[in-house]
């Protein structure tokens, strides 16, 4: 994983160390030396998290933290507040001003890590709903401030082993949410996947129960993959909550429970559940109507044309590997020629299902017209692209093709074309164009083949 990393400290002191223990982990560190260069930097550049000093001269750790999340352009980067100060009433002032979470100096090098880690991942999910969703605007399908969204009451569910900290929890929460508690965890897992909640909060004190068990079970389930998670344990229990925060728990509140902190951290999880709800939304009631293909279920060349460009210019701006591959159905004509074109509709369904089948979570498969298909292939380098094409080469060429109302199975096979993005900068035009030499050579060279393009 990595990640840019902006650090703001008015101590050079303290930033130098938070820097060599950032570069020691792989991320890109900016540094600020006061809160009018935060927020200039957060303006000018892609920041994926803010680690955020409170004491600082002119304009301290709040006024930054509230007006970085005033701005559309940066409201959704995770800010963690550093600071010497260790009162609740802090806490739940920085929680207000749309802080994360906080960690006190000395920071504990397992808890800066793995928030972190957390952090970065919650926030790569996020911008790809964004992205997303900004594609939507961008051919004209809704508006983004549509998806921006007042509070909401929200649903809790409670999963705690002891009746006396249950109803201290459930009182503190009642103004802000209906709460549904529980004592037994396999029973909540069930509750969790047959309903609809915005928060799960697991308080870690059952006697005979590893408490995150049943995190990972609320991570490893379809259902139950994008509700919060929030943990409550005891002070000190370092080891637990680094375990937690690496299963993908996604917030943990330490024991004496301080009521206005569990409201605020809570309303911080609701908001980001009901925000990240209304972007999926989107994406599949809006997006997928317009520039999906009826015929496959794949995206669609609208939506490639557009995406395309919004991926290009995130990997330019994170100096991050891009690829692509053009991948063309060999002699498909003659399959349309001989037996109709609805077996060629049969021929097409089935090999789009593999394309989906054979590429992985984060690429991007469209229909980009006829037979030919494009993958879309993020973080990957030139030689990962090939193995992914050859994989998809071979995964069309080892099975037959049913063909229902000709009662025979085809022999299908495809070749394929693959290019990288340029390091000193590209286009999604001179990419394309790439690719599609590279297949262009492919069908010269025999067919049923792998070809990747000049870099």
């Amino acid at each position: 994983m990595t990640a840019r990393i902006l650090v703001v400290d008015d101590v050079p002191a303290n930033v130098k160390l938070l820097e060599a223990r950032l570069v020691a982990e792989y991320f890109e560190v900016l540094t600020a030396a006061d809160g009018h260069a935060a927020l200039a930097i957060c303006e000018q550049t892609s920041v994926d998290l803010v680690l955020l000093d409170i004491m600082m001269p002119h304009m301290d750790g709040f006024e930054v933290c509230e007006r970085l999340k005033s701005s559309s352009r940066t409201a959704h980067i995770p800010v963690v507040m550093i600071t010497a100060l260790d009162q609740p009433s802090d806490r739940v002032r920085g929680l207000k001003a749309g802080a994360d979470d906080f960690l006190t100096k000395p920071v504990n090098d397992l808890q800066l890590m793995s928030r972190v880690k957390s952090l970065v991942r919650l926030k790569n999910v996020s911008d790809e709903l964004r992205l997303r969703a900004q594609t939507a605007q961008t051919i004209g399908l809704q508006e983004l401030s549509r998806l921006d969204r007042p509070d909401e009451p929200g649903s809790v569910l409670l999963v705690d082993g002891r009746a006396s900290s249950q109803e201290r929890l459930t009182r503190a929460l009642r103004p802000i949410a209906d709460v549904a508690v529980l004592s037994d965890p396999q029973a909540a897992l069930f509750e969790a996947a047959e309903n609809s909640f915005d928060l799960v909060i697991v308080n870690a004190n059952f006697d005979d129960y590893d408490p995150l068990r049943l995190c990972s079970q609320l991570r490893s389930l379809e259902r139950t993959r994008f509700i919060p998670i929030l943990l409550v344990t005891e002070q000190g229990n370092d080891e637990m909550i680094v375990r937690a925060l690496e299963l993908g728990v996604t917030d943990y509140i330490m024991r004496p429970v301080d009521p206005n902190e569990l409201v605020a951290r809570s309303l911080t999880q609701i908001r980001r559940k009901h925000c990240n709800d209304r972007l999926r939304a989107s994406v599949q009631q809006t997006i997928e109507l317009a520039v999906t293909d009826d015929l496959t279920g794949l995206h669609n060349r609208r939506y490639l044309e557009n995406h395309l460009k919004l991926l290009i210019d995130r990997a330019g701006a994170r100096g991050r590997p891009l690829s692509i591959c053009i991948t063309d159905i060999d002699r498909f004509k003659r399959v349309n020629d001989t037996y109709g074109h609805d077996a060629g509709d049969d021929v097409l369904r089935e090999f789009a299902n593999r394309v989906r089948a054979t590429v992985r979570g984060a690429d991007l498969a469209c229909r980009f017209g006829g037979e030919e298909f494009v993958v879309v292939m993020p973080d990957t380098t030139p030689e990962m692209a090939a193995i992914v094409a050859e994989r998809l080469r071979l995964s069309v060429e080892s099975r037959g093709f049913d063909i229902a109302e000709a009662a025979t199975v085809l022999t299908v096979t495809a070749s394929l074309g693959i290019a990288s993005l340029r390091p000193d900068g590209d286009t999604a035009e001179a990419l394309l164009k790439r690719a599609d030499m590279a297949l262009y050579e492919a069908k010269n060279g025999g067919r049923n083949r792998v070809v990747a393009a000049a870099a």
